[in-house]
């Protein structure tokens, strides 16, 4: 089971994209609201209704997180829970996929130490021990991260061939009419 995470002001296409595009490779994707609300206020006036709330979740078989970033990637680093179960599945190298300022939020947990990633610039305040590359995509280890809303598209085909492989991600891609890589 992939987890989207969505907090108040969540960056909308970085979330719905990922979504979208897993969903057409067959990949069963869940909302997690992190507040306590499954009605959750993007960014740019856009509200998404969650499928379920954090606290209802069961993470267990968890194959991937994936955070969108956006200016509510503050409220990641208030939930204790999310904190939690982001570093256990980092520690167990399941993939962790975060964008915009979402890789920000993984380098202040300290996750990504001696790591390459890239970042939506400035949002690497107090992050220490992190190669923030500014590449449009970075995928080291279990952690892909890319750097902003219009890398969306590239960052749900980097998630899908790390889950299902190359001839996936060109199947999803192709029909959308994406270069093949995811752009």
């Amino acid at each position: 089971m992939v987890y989207v995470f969505l907090a108040e002001g969540f960056e909308p296409i970085e979330a719905v994209t990922p979504v979208d595009m897993l969903h057409r490779a067959g990949i069963e994707a869940v909302t997690v609201a992190i507040g306590s609300s499954l009605l959750v206020d993007g960014a740019h006036g856009v509200s998404l209704m969650a499928d379920v709330l954090f606290e209802d979740v069961d993470f267990s078989g968890t194959d991937m997180l994936v955070l969108p970033g956006g200016p509510g990637t503050s409220n990641y680093e208030t939930h204790k829970g999310l904190c939690s179960l982001v570093r256990r599945c980092a520690s167990s190298g399941i993939p962790i996929a975060a964008i915009c300022a979402a890789p920000g939020f993984l380098g202040r947990l300290g996750v990504l130490e001696g790591r390459r990633a890239t970042v939506y610039p400035g949002c690497d305040e107090g992050v220490t021990g992190v190669e923030y590359t500014g590449c449009f995509i970075e995928h080291d280890g279990n952690f892909i991260t890319a750097v902003g809303p219009a890398a969306s598209s590239a960052f749900a085909a980097e998630i899908i061939e790390t889950l299902l492989g190359r001839e996936a991600r060109l199947a999803v891609c192709r029909p959308m009419f994406f270069r093949e890589d995811g752009v």
